[in-house]
C-alpha cells in the first residue's frame, strides 16, 4: 500500500505511523487492493482555511477535508479487490485538538475518528440525507471500534 503522509501543519499532531497503520487497516477493511494509493496532509489553519473556502465555499478552518481521486469504491469480502489512486485526505490538528478537548478525549482519537471519516468520503460516502448519515457514522463506529481494539496498548 502506499500511504504518503506530509505533516505541514507546523504544530504537534497526532502520531504519523498511527496514522499510516490506521489508513492501511481501513483500505484492508474496505476491500481495497494493497496496491492502493492515498495521502494523507496535516495542514495549519491557514491552509485549512484556504481549502475550506476554495473548495467547499464554507469560511474558516474545518477538521477534514477529502478529494477524491479514481472514483474507487469498498469491495466485497472473497471478490477481487480494486486498485488505484484513492485520494488525498486532509486534517488540520489545530482544529481536531480543540474538537479533542470538547469531546474529553485525546488528539490521537480524534485524528483517528477524522481520517475514518475522510476515507469514507474517498470511497463515495455522504451524510447529506439522513439515510446517508445512518449509514455513513454506523460504517464510521464499526471501523474505529476495530481500528481501536487492534491499536490499543
Amino acid at each position: 500500500m502506499a500511504i504518503d503522509l506530509v505533516d505541514s501543519s507546523g504544530s504537534p499532531g497526532p502520531d504519523p505511523e498511527a496514522l499510516r497503520a490506521q489508513a492501511a487497516f481501513l483500505l484492508d477493511r474496505l476491500h481495497l487492493a494493497p496496491e492502493t494509493e492515498v495521502s494523507i496532509a496535516l495542514v495549519d489553519e491557514a491552509e485549512m482555511t484556504r481549502l475550506h473556502v476554495t473548495w467547499m465555499d464554507e469560511p474558516g478552518p474545518t477538521d477534514v477535508l477529502s478529494f477524491p481521486m479514481d472514483d474507487l469504491r469498498p469491495g466485497e469480502p472473497g471478490s477481487p479487490r480494486v486498485a488505484g489512486v484513492l485520494g488525498d485526505v486532509v486534517l488540520c490538528p489545530a482544529v481536531a485538538a480543540r474538537q479533542a478537548e470538547q469531546a474529553g478525549h485525546g488528539l490521537d482519537r480524534e485524528c483517528a475518528l477524522l481520517l475514518t471519516h475522510g476515507m469514507l468520503h474517498l470511497l463515495g460516502y455522504d451524510h447529506a440525507e439522513p439515510e446517508e448519515h445512518a449509514r455513513m457514522f454506523a460504517l464510521q463506529d464499526q471501523l474505529l471500534a476495530a481500528w481501536w481494539e487492534v491499536s490499543a496498548p
